[in-house]
């Protein structure tokens, strides 16, 4: 029996006792009065489950045979911030058509057609700080399927027809940038809060797409799809020791050396306080409220976790849902992020959307929010049930084999196996550590009002006038007064003057 299944069993048990419990028990007249024990679950250790091959690569591995297929992934180091200047969307490109483009023993529409027959599922891309090649097979089919592998990840053709059709397909997608409010947001956003010259902002335009040819994927992927800056996630129906020993050689003899990848530049800035309108006619404003970030490694982490659960990252039991959503019914859903970025830091935000003449009332209500919890104290029960929810469902984060190695794998990409190897052992108890001082603390400290930035986009007149019947002045609700930001062309990114 695997670990996995030694763990649900476990689980399986804890609930059947706690039936049985409770039939031995009087019923209580209220559902809120059944009263269960305590879940027992120990996370799996990273240690575990870790191997490091010959030719550099990290692997993940866990054998499952419940089912006769085997799911895999190499995670490579790097994405679009490697980009070359005047070549942004070059990882992209890359990313997709490593396993679009064709292998040299079969063009791009075979291979499709003989992973349709293999009922195998054949994935790549690159983001901004990754890439990945995922594989999806029937174990029976493994041979054929790892010879695939090997060649998408060593040798992909990148046809130049699907080269030429990838780039029409991006063109469109960029002419639709400006469609909809919330691309508009998020990538205002990313300007506001990194500035401008942050990799990040760095976007594809139709000159850059354009000057990309085949030799530069080539070139791309020759630097930085190797080995040594693979991740690998692998579980499955297999045989351990023989899963390894196929790992070692779809990675032996690579055809070039390639570089380490550089460390993700880091932010330097932070845009000006003030509130950012860009006038857009849509039904609703699109507002977001955004502080200062933190990245996974912070020493208040697990403190602002769970302050910013109950203020907005809680769902129904926070502060922000409940006054915007259930009290006020100003929007359908409002909430609040503070994630810890893996590489850098990530801002916190709040957002929403609204009618254009209710947007400066709702913004009023989450700022009160935001400086409520900085100045009062969290109640008893909203701390514990905000850890409650946090314990609760730590289990899920390894439900499956494929969810354990897939978790692991990105704890390594990120550094945090080498910086935290006990991170989802200690978790927990670090969630429990956190007290009502410790809240109001990364409170006061991470949250201050004099930083905040507004972003909203919609109809700039309407969204002034605010409601007749709560007046409020968006020019106060942030220092710096309220700016209007120009839309961009999609084509160049320049501001439309």
């Amino acid at each position: 029996m695997n670990l996995l299944m030694k763990q649900k069993v476990t689980l399986s048990w804890v609930a059947i006792f706690g039936l049985v419990l409770g039939q031995a028990q009087e019923i209580p007249d209220r559902p809120e009065k059944l009263t269960f024990p305590p879940l027992v679950y120990d996370a799996p250790t990273p240690a575990d489950y870790r191997v490091e091959l010959k030719s550099g690569a990290v692997v993940y591995i866990y054998p499952d045979r419940e089912r006769p297929l085997i799911d895999l992934s190499v995670n490579i180091r790097g994405g679009s911030y490697l980009d070359p200047k005047g070549k942004e969307g070059l990882a992209g490109l890359t990313g997709a058509l490593m396993a679009r483009g064709g292998i040299p023993s079969s063009p791009a529409d075979e291979l499709d057609e003989e992973l349709e027959f293999l009922a195998a599922r054949l994935s790549s891309n690159f983001g901004g700080l990754s890439g990945s090649v995922s594989l999806n097979l029937l174990s029976k089919d493994a041979d054929r399927g790892f010879e695939i592998l090997r060649a998408v990840l060593a040798a992909p053709s990148f046809q130049e027809d699907k080269l030429a059709l990838r780039k029409t397909q991006a063109l469109q997608g960029l002419k639709q940038r400006n469609d909809n409010s919330s691309s508009i947001e998020s990538r205002e956003r990313n300007f506001l809060a990194y500035g401008d010259d942050f990799w990040f902002n760095r976007h594809t335009t139709a000159a850059s797409l354009e000057s990309i040819s085949r030799e530069d994927l080539l070139e791309f992927h020759h630097e930085w799809v190797h080995p040594r800056n693979f991740i690998v996630s692998v579980s499955g129906d297999f045989d351990r020791d023989a899963m390894l020993k196929r790992l070692d050689g779809v990675f032996a003899a690579w055809p070039h050396s390639g570089k380490k990848t550089p460390p993700v530049p880091q932010s330097k800035t932070y845009g000006k306080p003030g509130v950012y309108i860009v006038n857009k006619d849509v039904n609703q404003g699109r507002v977001s409220i955004i502080l200062p970030g933190i990245r996974w490694d912070d020493p208040d982490y697990y403190a602002i976790q769970v302050m910013n659960d109950i203020l907005g990252g809680g769902g129904f039991t926070s502060r922000i849902t409940n006054r915007i959503r259930s009290d006020e019914g100003l929007a359908y859903s409002a909430r609040s992020a503070f994630p810890g970025g893996a590489f850098y830091p990530v801002v916190f935000r709040a957002g929403f959307q609204s009618k254009s003449r209710t947007v400066a009332y709702a913004t009023s209500i989450v700022l009160e929010e935001i400086e409520r919890i900085t100045r009062e104290p969290v109640t008893a029960e909203e701390l514990l049930t905000t850890k409650k929810s946090f314990t609760d469902t730590f289990p899920n984060n390894f439900a499956s084999a494929a969810q354990v190695v897939s978790a692991f794998a990105n704890d390594e990409m990120i550094g945090r196996y080498a910086k935290q190897p006990n991170y989802w052992a200690d978790y927990r108890d670090k969630i429990e550590s956190v007290d009502i001082a410790a809240v109001q603390h990364v409170a006061k400290q991470r949250l201050k009002l004099g930083q905040v930035i507004i972003l909203i986009v919609g109809q700039k007149e309407e969204i002034l006038k605010g409601h007749p019947d709560h007046p409020v002045n968006l020019g106060r609700l942030a220092k710096g007064g309220v700016k209007e930001l120009p839309m961009r062309d999609p084509l160049t990114m320049e501001p439309i003057k």
